[in-house]
């Protein structure tokens, strides 16, 4: 994909093709043997595994200790921690796996391999939500065309997520336990791409048209999953979490999430309501579409052509799901 209205035409999808096999084999854990993509006319819509710009590196030099030195001694002594660990059955093998943990722990090792053990003792904690979960299995979410992500990374070059649980969510079709599963999905996927390893990810919330039969549906087991999720078990920076176009009644909805809150994580809820000028100063309207006064020329992504690019990566997510603590 692309950073705001940088267009991908053909010549670009030859040299996608032409470079898949190398970045497969490092980047994927399965034995996927086609790219993921998505023709969309002239835009091309896939999982970005090259290698990060020299700005992005730069970023990743700044803000997570990240040179070669660093990254040869923390891969080492991250590998040696889960050679130790016996409870664990995890890809010793896949230095871009072990990257995916190292980075949003600015590569010291011991902080990533507690974030290792949490995310997979989130996955045991939450056995049902996470048994088999593919997106082969978890289509109605992604056909309900409530959760899809912005075609293009932002001015930050952070993947931009998008649900819309209000008057498009039509909650006796589409739980939210179903809403979670395909946020995971979908940051499982944009785990895989080590720009947005580094640049992170923001959520935007459209809360446009919320009714109380709604808002009943968020309970207390809920809201603590999914600030459990974000605030410990999810190996991704989480830069932001906008909630806009909410009506008074979404004050309910956060009294419910806000006694699991910690301080880092609710710095970054920013209530936005309908003020575009606030949203476009952590998004920039170059990078937004029409429906939120942005100016981004490359059409809508709907929630069925995500699912159309994620079906492709089947095998990978029953790869992902094959990797754990062992069963005692």
């Amino acid at each position: 994909m692309a950073t705001c209205n940088r267009s991908l035409t053909g010549p670009i999808w030859k040299r996608a093709k032409h470079v898949q096999s190398s970045l497969l084999s490092k980047h994927m854990l399965s034995d996927v043997t086609t790219l993921p993509a998505v023709q969309l006319g002239d835009f091309l819509l896939q999982i970005e595994l090259d290698d990060p710009s020299e700005s992005v590196q730069e970023i990743a030099r700044r803000e997570l200790r990240e040179t070669p030195e660093v990254v040869k001694h923390a891969i080492e002594d991250l590998k040696k921690l889960l050679e130790d660990d016996k409870d664990l059955h995890v890809p010793l093998h896949s230095e871009a796996w072990l990257i995916r943990f190292l980075r949003p722990c600015k590569f010291y090792p011991e902080s990533a391999h507690d974030l290792i053990k949490r995310y997979y003792s989130f996955k045991v904690k939450h056995q049902s939500h996470y048994e088999g979960l593919t997106p082969s299995k978890e289509q109605n979410i992604f056909n309900q065309n409530i959760l899809t992500v912005l075609p293009t990374r932002d001015q930050f070059g952070r993947r931009v997520l998008v649900l819309e649980l209000g008057k498009k969510w039509k909650h006796n079709k589409c739980s939210l336990d179903e809403v979670f599963k395909g946020c995971v999905l979908f940051l499982e996927g944009a785990m895989l791409e080590p720009e947005t390893q580094v640049c992170g990810a923001v959520v935007i919330f459209d809360m446009d048209g919320l009714s109380m039969q709604q808002v009943w549906q968020f309970t207390p087991p809920f809201a603590k999953r999914i600030v459990d999720w974000l605030q410990e078990s999810i190996p991704l920076r989480v830069k932001g979490l906008y909630i806009i176009n909410q009506p008074f009644i979404f004050n309910m909805v956060f009294q419910v999430f806000k006694p699991f809150l910690q301080e880092k994580l609710r710095s970054r809820i920013i209530f936005m309501g309908k003020d575009r000028e606030l949203l476009y100063k952590h998004i920039s309207p170059k990078c937004l579409p029409d429906n939120y006064g942005g100016t981004l020329t490359i059409p809508p992504v709907t929630g069925p052509q995500w699912l159309e690019l994620l079906l492709l990566c089947d095998r990978e997510f029953k790869a992902i799901n094959s990797y754990g603590y062992k069963k005692k």
